[in-house]
Order: C-alpha cells, then structure tokens, then sequence
C-alpha cells in the first residue's frame, strides 16, 4: 500500500496585498474617501476584529466591500487601538482601596507601529493595479504616507486571518 503525503505548505496560499496607511484621519473619513477615489464601497463591518493583548482586551475597527464581480474582497482595519484597563490598590493607606486606571496602545501589527490603517486586498492576483491604487490612495489629503507591505516581512501573520 503507498503511502500519501500531503504538506501544509502545498494548499498555503498568499493571495492577498497589504498596504499601510500613514494618516491622521479618523476611520469613516479615511474609508469615505477610499470609497470615493479608488471606486469602491468600504462600509463599517458590525464584526470588528477583537484582539487580546496583555494589558486585556481589545477591537479593531473594521470597514469591508466586497465586490461579487471580481470576487475581490476588500478591508481596511485599524492598526492602533488604545487598552483601558484598571487595577485594585492593595495597600492601606489614605487611598486605600482605589481603582487606578491605565491605557496603552494595541497594534494588530506590532511590527508595524507607525502604521496607522492597513488595506488588505484579497483574491485580486490579476485584477487590479497595486500600484495605481497606491497612487489614488496617496493623493488623498489628509494621507501622508502609503506602501505595499512585504507579506514575508510581517510576522503577525495570524493577526491578518479574518
């Protein structure tokens, strides 16, 4: 009897694109304007991605679209999101038993820090222009930096899994 061996890496697949966002526009805005030059319809999706971190819990907001057409879905997710959390004060003093509070930045990717959204487009080998895209998305006002991401760079990639 032979015996068959299947790989992992055989049905792994990268079919998707990452591009980063520098920008200080809030998220409806950032994705209204994509919707308006880059010709798609980004909505805000009622399932943000939810992310634990050591300091608790957190969600990243996300907006999808996607086009049945072409079959190429999009998403634009936030990159940072801030933790609020408190902790119990043990000792007896004059502020004994007070809650302290805290907050502290959450990344979906933490190797990318500076990123402040990330696009990623999935299904889409040969159907759109990276490049083009990445040209109508710089030119927005309000943008100030936007590139592809190396997909072998990044090493959350389960972060991306959505």
């Amino acid at each position: 009897m032979a015996v068959h061996k299947i790989y992992i890496e055989d049905f792994e697949e990268d079919d998707y694109h990452i591009i980063a966002i520098h920008t200080s526009l809030e998220d409806y805005r950032l994705a209204y304007f994509l919707n308006r030059d880059i010709e798609i319809q980004l909505h805000k999706s009622e399932l943000d991605i939810q992310s634990k971190v050591k300091e608790g819990q957190t969600s990243f907001a996300r907006f999808t679209y996607k086009d049945i057409e072409k079959v190429i879905t999009w998403d634009l997710v936030q990159n940072k999101n801030v933790v609020l959390g408190t902790e119990n004060n043990i000792t007896i003093d004059l502020f004994s038993n007070s809650k302290n509070s805290f907050s502290s930045l959450a990344y979906l990717l933490p190797e990318y820090k500076k990123v402040d959204f990330f696009l990623k487009i999935e299904n889409a080998a040969n159907e759109i222009d990276l490049t083009e895209v990445v040209s109508k998305i710089s030119a927005v006002d309000g943008i100030t930096l936007v590139y592809t991401v190396d997909k072998d760079k990044i090493k959350s990639k389960n972060n991306l899994i959505f």
